[in-house]
């Protein structure tokens, strides 16, 4: 969903107007001078071309590329701060996993610290699945949650050329990288966020990475690598995930049954890819039980419905109907649930429009950028391509999933970003071959569109810009410097935050850590006097500050009850 709600979704350098005016002038160049720097662009491109058939030795550049260009660019895009409900969510997951469990104990205190996207009964836990948190937990090993994220994104990157290998020539593959590196390895909240995405997109990679080549000669471990991609799927985004997989399932039951033609018997068939592929499924199926027995208390009852039963009184798809309001124990709560969120789409075919635009216009922002444009005229041409059928069906059936459910953001997506970059690419070799009164035209805007995306990633990187949907990724540092202010305070402190009337709900500052008692600052909400007195009574060991975020967001003092109180 859009935390902030705004109608100015995007800032282009300084405004798309001007992005989409630089590659209408270069399409004009492009046009009137189609030969224009074809000598050093077409040893360039043969270049990388001899380069990639070394196919193993351009997955693993690829990895360390990513990470070191965005390891480059840290004076101009640091590590960021979480903003988002859901950053926080898996900040406490990765939080949680780190300290080697799955889920921690209900707090005493628990309606104090009552915060978006959190379970409390029967465990206190994040929500959301785990794939995300066990990454950033590896990363908080490492030193900070960012790590994992920084590593998954350039593993995304990695898996999305290792498919591409897969389904086209391995110099058009090393394109479709190149374009994923660019528009989600830099300056994305994929990989300047905590929000994720980059997860399901490796997951998405591997399955039909490894069905790429199940096609072509049947491996074990193509089988466990296709069991791999649908795990991370279920434990990253089940409901897209499972949408995905359906096209691909279609076809593996195929195959199996022999009505796809394949130089492997049917004996190798099941025993070279059914045995290992199940095997890693019914280990998935047994994992996530697991996991939901462990934060539920139930093997099928997932974290995420648990929440939406405790909270949500708002449909997840668009043709259902508003649930009777609910009752909660702030009133933070009781505006965002009750207020902000049922307003926010109520059910009528205009809100579900303008979901609907909202989903293709922040989608088409993340994973394309002006240039494509220049893929228009072949488009239809990679869409109609026999060997892209498969992905074609992935990619409608997929979207669909994603169009029928009200909250709209571009990582909902994840799981098919492979076959976008797989299309581009596509479409781009369709391109190529297409002329204007006998000159290379198509060769001269597949050339330009690349620069474009050059320049693009250049330009957010030159203007600090973390994503071109600037909400995703502009964390509030206030949170953190009144952390900072606190760390250089001897003892232990408890942080009660008071909001005033005309508080931004998505401006939230209650987060803790795992092991709240354990923590030198515990962040608490202001409740009524009854519930505060316990809260203190519990923590009377500790230095009781207040912070006031609507007044003064940096601000710390001793504690003092309200006025009315």
């Amino acid at each position: 969903m859009n935390p902030l709600g705004s109608q100015s979704d995007t800032h282009f350098w300084p405004s798309a107007e001007i992005a989409l005016l630089l590659t209408l002038i270069l399409g004009l160049l492009m046009l009137w001078r189609p030969t224009f720097g074809d000598s050093a662009f077409r040893k360039l491109e043969q270049s990388l071309s001899r380069f990639a058939e070394r196919k193993k030795l351009a997955v693993c550049l690829m990895f360390f590329v990513v990470v070191a260009g965005r390891l480059a660019v840290l004076p101009l895009l640091p590590v960021p701060v979480p903003g988002i409900h859901d950053e926080f969510s898996y900040l406490l997951m990765a939080d949680t996993f780190a300290h080697g469990r799955l889920a921690n104990p209900t707090h005493p205190m628990w309606m104090s610290f009552e915060t978006f996207h959190v379970n409390w009964f029967p465990t206190y836990s994040s929500m959301y699945p785990p794939a995300q948190g066990f990454v950033m937990a590896m990363g908080q090993v490492l030193g900070n949650p960012w790590i994992g994220v920084l590593l998954s994104d350039a593993a995304m990157c990695t898996a999305i050329l290792w498919m591409l290998q897969a389904w086209m020539p391995a110099g058009w593959a090393l394109l479709g990288g190149v374009f994923a590196a660019l528009n989600l390895g830099i300056a994305s909240y994929w990989m300047n966020s905590y929000w994720g995405g980059a997860v399901a997109a490796i997951g998405g990679a591997l399955l039909l990475g490894a069905l790429g080549r199940i096609k072509k000669r049947a491996s074990v471990a193509s089988a466990l690598l296709l069991g791999l991609g649908i795990a991370i799927l279920a434990n990253s985004r089940p409901y897209e995930g499972f949408v995905f997989c359906i096209p691909a399932g279609v076809w593996l039951l195929a195959w199996l049954a022999g009505k796809i033609k394949s130089r492997d018997a049917a004996r190798d068939r099941i025993r070279i890819v059914l045995l290992p592929f199940s095997a890693v499924i019914i280990l998935t199926l047994g994992f996530i039980g697991y996991y939901n027995w462990q934060l539920t208390s139930n093997a099928l009852l997932f974290p995420h419905v648990l929440n939406t039963r405790t909270y949500h009184s708002t449909p997840l798809f668009l043709w259902e109907r508003l649930k009777p309001e609910l009752t909660y124990h702030n009133q933070q709560f009781e505006d965002f649930y009750n207020g902000w969120e049922r307003e926010d789409y109520q059910t009528s075919w205009k809100d579900a429009l303008n979901v609907t635009a909202e989903k293709l216009a922040r989608m088409g922002v993340e994973f394309f950028w002006p240039g494509t444009l220049f893929l228009l005229p072949a488009l239809p041409f990679a869409f109609r391509d026999r060997k892209m059928r498969l992905l074609v069906v992935t990619l409608f059936l997929s979207l669909a999933g994603v169009f029928a459910v009200i909250w709209s953001a571009p990582h909902y997506a994840a799981p098919v970003t492979c076959v976008v970059y797989a299309l581009l690419v596509q479409s781009v070799r369709h391109l190529r071959t297409m002329r204007w009164k006998a000159h290379p035209l198509g060769v001269a805007l597949s050339r330009a569109l690349v620069v474009l995306l050059v320049l693009s990633t250049g330009v957010n990187v030159a203007r600090r810009s973390c994503d071109p949907l600037w909400w995703t990724c502009t964390g509030d540092p206030s949170r953190v410097a009144v952390t900072k202010q606190l760390l250089t305070i001897s003892g232990k402190h408890l942080i009660v935050v008071r909001y005033s009337d005309d508080h931004n709900i998505h401006d939230e500052w209650v987060y803790n850590a795992a092991d709240i008692d354990g923590s030198k600052i515990i962040w608490a909400r202001e409740l009524d006097p009854e519930q505060n007195a316990k809260l203190f009574a519990y923590f009377k060991d500790r230095h009781i500050w207040l912070v006031e975020p609507d007044t003064d967001n940096t601000a710390i003092k001793p504690y003092t009850p309200p006025p009315d109180q």
